[in-house]
């Protein structure tokens, strides 16, 4: 990595968690004012806002690990995603709400360059570790069962292909090409109509 791109990392992520610092303190005050008016106060109120932020960050490094081993990202870590900004969201703009619509805008501005902002740091984060991960599934499924004989437990063909998203007769031949290399014994492929029987089974 050269200097100029050290530079822009590093100044990237000191600006990500300069914005962060300041957008996540006022959306942290907007969600507790609206939190706190409608019957949660005391500890609990201050401590609600919490489940929207830490909702949001868990969703996000679920999608960064899946992009780290090169496998398709979970719906629900999208949605849970999705319901977390739209919360933040939604507390922000109530906050502002009592001043009118320019109100709801300036109050919405926090959360909207919180998220952003995170964001940004997980596209960039994403992209470094989509270099270092296999070059596609069949590259990963070899990886994966390579790793398992090593290790004396081979990988169910069935969980591997759910997992980097192959068909089984695809699975097959790749364990049986990785079986071959290692000089180790794997179940050999299995009929076409066996393979669909097994694909339909939920």
């Amino acid at each position: 990595m050269s200097a100029a791109d050290r530079a822009i990392r590093w100044s990237t992520v000191a600006a990500v968690a300069g914005v962060a610092l300041v957008a996540g303190w006022v959306s942290y005050l907007h969600a507790w004012d609206v939190v706190s008016a409608h019957g949660e106060a005391g500890p609990v109120g201050r401590l609600y806002p919490g489940t929207i932020d830490g909702l949001i960050y868990a969703a996000s490094m679920v999608l960064l690990d899946a992009a780290r081993r090169g496998v398709p990202a979970p719906r629900l870590a999208r949605w849970l995603l999705a319901a977390g900004i739209g919360a933040t969201l939604a507390a922000n703009v109530l906050a502002g709400a009592t001043a009118g619509v320019l109100g709801a805008v300036v109050a919405a501005w926090p959360a909207l360059a919180l998220v952003g902002s995170y964001e940004l740091l997980m596209v960039m984060i994403r992209g470094q570790a989509s270099q270092t991960a296999p070059a596609d599934a069949a590259e990963a499924v070899r990886m994966a069962y390579r790793a398992s004989l090593a290790a004396g437990a081979p990988l169910s063909q069935r969980a591997m292909a759910r997992r980097f998203g192959l068909s089984r007769r695809r699975v097959s031949s790749i364990a049986a090409e990785v079986t071959a290399e290692t000089g180790g014994t794997a179940p050999g492929p299995r009929p076409g109509w066996l393979l669909s029987r097994e694909a339909a089974t939920p």
